[in-house]
């Protein structure tokens, strides 16, 4: 159990700010939502109580809502833990349990990522997700038989995902005919260099989707007054046969999530901002849309400066700020996040075409960014701007010469006046560990990691029972702070736990 000491927030509100860790393990919340009929399994489907294997779990929810679960991460424990299963939602409904190690989200193996990586993937997802799972028990076996840096996570093959495909039917139709029974499962026939075969529909492909909606179940009458009421152009999600026979093999299901885009008539817009002497020229609204669904807006895009410049027009919706979601978030939060970035951010935008595609096929934009905006997000790039490090210092890592392999890390205060991390003690042994990290701040910036074990603050060595006192005395050093951090390894990670005492190291985490 974490102890009731004061702790050090520093992610906000002046650089040392005081709380209190919860005396109990927190944990994180994805919160629950009624399902949608919208998952497809392989036939026969998969068990999803089979827990002696990885099971695929495909969650859905309904704006504002959540999964039906909580994830948690403890240090000195391998693996991403559902620590619990709200009952009647769409998690229950799928077959997860708690205990579940989490392998991967979506196409995207998480087993080996950080703890803030899986979150960021479940958050990228939107209303759909695929969460790959193995039972607890079953994973620890795995583990000790194969090491910490087996992969335990079934994937699809590169290039063998479903499609989502947009049709523009042209003077021959869409292209396409569908082999059917009395309903459903579909397969298309295509017209060679027809509108569908044009918009990347492989041959003999399965219909999964219409516009969003499964057609998995529909009768053939319905599906074609479905393509019908499509008008001139359609949204396909299909799966070729080689997807549907890997799918099969693998027991998973053919899930949207998965899809890679092809021919869409919209996309996400990944904008580049370094801030000018009149700011970045935009202002940030919360407004609800034509459907009446509140979201982050961007409005006065001033003509000649930083926004305009990187592509932002006037009407554009906020979905992501440093590649992090933040359509969960309001509108005092989502700002927070952008002045954390400094002077410069990256923002992820859709035009309200984008957004009306997207919502209708109800997947997030953010599965759908460009390789080359994904490879240029914050995650691969400095975000200090060289030219105003009086004001924003770069941080940095050096070696500590008197701790044989421990690291240093230098911090400045961020535009807010917070380091961007806390720092909470343990009850039993020497310990003081990083228990949050503020996406885009100070501390991220330098690569500080949840977990880290810290061994000095500002060359005072921790570990005694005058920290406390001695960590409040900091808040009026003047910066930079300097944290000598202990290796990062697993075998480290060991020794600072004292025996028998697993349980107190769970970490405490966002509402998602």
């Amino acid at each position: 159990m974490l102890a009731t000491l004061p702790n050090l927030s520093l992610d906000g509100g002046g650089p040392w700010q005081e709380a209190v860790v919860a005396s109990h393990a927190m944990d994180l919340y994805l919160g629950c939502g009624p399902p949608l009929p919208l998952s497809y399994c392989p036939s026969p489907p998969p068990d999803p109580w089979n827990l002696e294997r990885p099971r695929f779990c495909l969650l859905s929810k309904e704006e504002g809502t959540s999964f039906g679960f909580h994830l948690q991460h403890k240090l000195g424990r391998a693996g991403h833990e559902v620590c619990r299963v709200e009952p009647g939602t769409s998690a229950h409904r799928q077959g997860l349990r708690a205990g579940d190690q989490i392998l991967a989200v979506n196409n995207s193996v998480v087993e080996h990522e950080d703890y803030a990586v899986v979150v960021r993937h479940i958050r990228a997802s939107g209303p759909r997700v695929l969460l790959t799972v193995l039972a607890r028990h079953v994973y620890d076996v795995a583990r000790a038989q194969q090491g910490n840096d087996a992969h335990l996570c079934p994937v699809l093959g590169s290039g063998v995902r479903p499609r989502l495909c947009h049709v523009v039917k042209d003077e021959g139709g869409f292209g396409f005919s569908v082999t059917h029974g009395a309903q459903g499962p579909f397969w298309l026939v295509l017209s060679a260099g027809g509108a569908a075969d044009r918009a990347g529909v492989p041959p003999g492909a399965r219909l999964l989707e219409v516009n969003g909606v499964s057609v998995e179940k529909f009768t053939h009458n319905q599906l074609s007054k479905k393509l019908w009421q499509s008008g001139k152009q359609v949204t396909l999600l299909v799966a070729g046969p080689e997807v549907e026979e890997q799918c099969h093999q693998l027991g998973m299901p053919l899930a949207a999530p998965l899809a890679e885009g092809w021919a869409l008539p919209a996309k996400p817009r990944c904008l580049h901002l370094e801030k000018g002497p009149k700011g970045f020229g935009f202002l940030l609204r919360e407004e609800k849309d034509t459907d009446g669904r509140l979201g982050q807006f961007l409005r006065e895009v001033d003509p000649g400066l930083p926004a305009e410049k990187a592509g932002m027009r006037a009407g554009d919706r906020l979905v992501a700020v440093a590649g992090e979601s933040v359509e969960a978030l309001g509108h005092e939060e989502t700002v927070s996040r952008i002045r954390e970035q400094g002077s410069q951010v990256s923002l992820i935008v859709v035009d309200p075409e984008a957004d009306r595609f997207f919502r209708m096929v109800r997947l997030s934009p953010l599965l759908f960014l460009e390789v080359t905006e994904a490879a240029a997000s914050p995650e691969a790039t400095n975000l200090t701007s060289p030219g105003e490090t009086q004001n924003q210092p770069v941080e940095h890592k050096a070696g500590s010469p008197g701790l044989p392999g421990s690291c240093q890390c230098f911090l400045y205060p961020g535009p807010g006046g917070g380091y961007g991390f806390r720092l909470s003690c343990a009850a039993r042994g020497p310990c003081l560990f990083i228990s949050q990290v503020t996406p885009g701040g100070s501390a991220a910036r330098a690569g500080l990691q949840m977990g880290d074990m810290v061994l000095e603050v500002n060359g005072y060595p921790v570990g005694g029972d005058s920290d406390p006192e001695r960590l409040r005395q900091l808040a009026e050093a003047e910066p930079p702070l300097c944290l000598t951090l202990a290796a990062r390894s697993q075998e480290g990670l060991d020794a600072w736990i004292p025996p028998g005492s697993g349980e107190d190291w769970a970490l405490a985490s966002d509402l998602l």
